[in-house]
């Protein structure tokens, strides 16, 4: 079957379907994303018509796209989703030299903690629970408007199913500004001091 170019906007029905299938294919765990998330409706925004290609399972939204579904922000110039015979999802936002794909959530259980990330392209795979920033990449911890960590290289990998964060260079020049990779990793803040024990009752 031939793919089938959508005018802009998309039809509500088909918007709303592609809408699913991206979230469940961007949306990480609720040891990261905050899980009210999941339950607010997704809305996608893009300057140019989509495309949803049925024979090759393949959903692509172009033009200045902002994704939202509660806390999640996700804005690239190009997304394109795939889905996998097995039922798998793999999501690309691909950015460009001015401005590349950005990602911003809220942790879950993590109070006012923001997870934040910014890179040439970020990739997920549902198969693995691996979120890519390749290229250039910055990924940072907020607590409220203040920068906890930071770790910037030519690609940042975050396995959400280990819970682990690795972070690789480049030659200057291809995805990364010098080849170096860098992390700030901010101690974590002091509990508050006990309060004074109240003084002790003068016997009358």
């Amino acid at each position: 079957m031939p793919s089938a170019s959508l005018p802009s906007p998309l039809p509500t029905a088909v918007l709303r379907a592609a809408a699913l299938a991206l979230l469940l294919a961007i949306g990480v765990r609720p040891a990261v994303a905050d899980r009210a998330d999941r339950r607010q409706p997704m809305v996608i925004e893009a300057e140019q018509p989509g495309t949803v290609d049925l024979v090759r399972q393949l959903v692509v939204f172009a033009g200045n796209v902002t994704i939202t579904q509660g806390s999640m922000v996700i804005r690239a110039d190009r997304v394109e989703l795939r889905e996998s015979p097995d039922g798998f999802r793999a999501a690309t936002a691909i950015g460009n030299a001015e401005r590349p794909a950005s990602y911003r959530q809220r942790r879950d259980g993590a109070g006012n903690e923001v997870l934040e990330g910014r890179a040439e392209r970020i990739e997920y795979d549902s198969r693995t629970e691996v979120l890519r920033f390749v290229g250039n990449g910055m990924v940072r911890r907020l607590r409220g408007d203040t920068v906890a960590d930071e770790i910037t290289g030519a690609l940042i990998t975050w396995d959400n199913l280990r819970q682990v964060f690795s972070v690789q260079g480049g030659a200057p020049g291809e995805g990364s500004a010098d080849g170096r990779v860098r992390a700030v990793l901010s101690p974590s803040p002091e509990p508050p001091a006990p309060a004074p024990p109240a003084p002790a009752a003068v016997p009358r």
